[in-house]
C-alpha cells in the first residue's frame, strides 16, 4: 500500500510531480482544495460547514478539515493507497492525521519533502505567465512565447495571476515557513521524512520519487 505525503513550499513542483505519480501508480491525488470543492458539491454535512467558512472568507477550522480528510481516505479508491498534497499544513493537523490514518489502518509510509532555495522559488513563480484564453503556461525566462505577451497556441493575451506576484508569493512563503516547515522535524522524528531537491529536472525528480514509492509499496 502506497500512503504518501508530498510536502514543499509553493513552486517546488508538487503539482507537477503529483500529476505524473497518480497516473503511474494509480492512486488518488488528495488535496484540501479538491476535498472542499467535492464535499460542497455533494452537499455533505462537512461540506456545508466548510462552505459557511469559505463564503465568509475565513479559514476552515482544523477539525472540519480533518473530518473531510477522514471521509476522503475512507472512500474505496484509497484502498491501495493515497497521495496527500498540501496537507497537513500545521502540527495539530499532522497529529490528528496520524491518529486517523492509524484508525483507518492506512498509516503514512513516507513524507517526501521537495525543498528549494527561496530566491529560486521567487524567480520560478513570479516569472509565470498564463494565456487568458486557453490557459497555456509560459515563463519569462524558461518558456517564452514567440511574441512577447501573446500565446503561441491561440494568440490570446498572457497575464500574471495574482497569486504569482512577488508580493503574494512572499506572503505564501511566510506562512509556509512559519506553519508548515516545523512538520519536517515532526516527520523526521518518526523516520518518515525524505528530503529531495525540488529544483531537480522534473523527469529526473520523478524517477527519484518513483523509487521511494516502490520501496513503500514493498513494506
Amino acid at each position: 500500500m502506497i500512503n504518501i505525503i508530498l510536502m514543499g513550499p509553493p513552486g517546488a513542483g508538487k503539482g507537477t510531480q503529483a500529476k505524473m505519480l497518480i497516473q503511474a501508480f494509480n492512486i488518488p491525488h488528495i488535496s484540501t482544495g479538491d476535498m472542499f470543492r467535492e464535499a460542497i458539491k455533494a452537499g455533505t454535512p462537512l461540506g456545508v460547514l466548510a462552505q459557511s467558512y469559505i463564503q465568509k472568507g475565513d479559514l476552515v477550522p482544523d477539525e472540519v478539515t480533518i473530518g473531510l480528510v477522514k471521509e476522503r481516505l475512507a472512500q474505496k479508491d484509497c484502498a491501495n493507497g493515497y497521495l496527500l498534497d498540501g496537507f497537513p499544513r500545521t502540527l495539530p493537523q499532522a497529529e490528528a492525521l496520524e491518529k486517523l490514518t492509524e484508525e483507518l489502518g492506512a498509516p503514512i509510509g513516507a513524507v517526501i519533502n521537495l525543498d528549494a532555495d527561496k530566491a529560486e522559488l521567487v524567480r520560478r513563480i513570479s516569472g509565470r505567465r498564463v494565456c487568458r484564453n486557453c490557459g497555456a503556461p509560459y515563463h519569462v525566462d524558461t518558456l517564452r512565447p514567440l511574441i512577447d505577451g501573446v500565446c503561441d497556441i491561440c494568440g490570446g493575451e498572457l497575464y500574471q495571476r495574482k497569486d504569482d506576484t512577488v508580493e503574494a508569493l512572499e506572503t505564501r512563503l511566510h506562512h509556509y515557513y512559519e506553519d508548515t516547515k516545523p512538520l519536517e522535524n515532526f516527520y523526521r522524528e518518526r523516520k518518515l521524512l525524505i528530503n529531495l531537491n525540488g529544483l531537480t529536472p522534473k523527469d529526473e525528480l520523478f524517477v527519484q520519487i518513483s523509487e521511494i514509492f516502490k520501496k513503500v509499496d514493498q513494506k
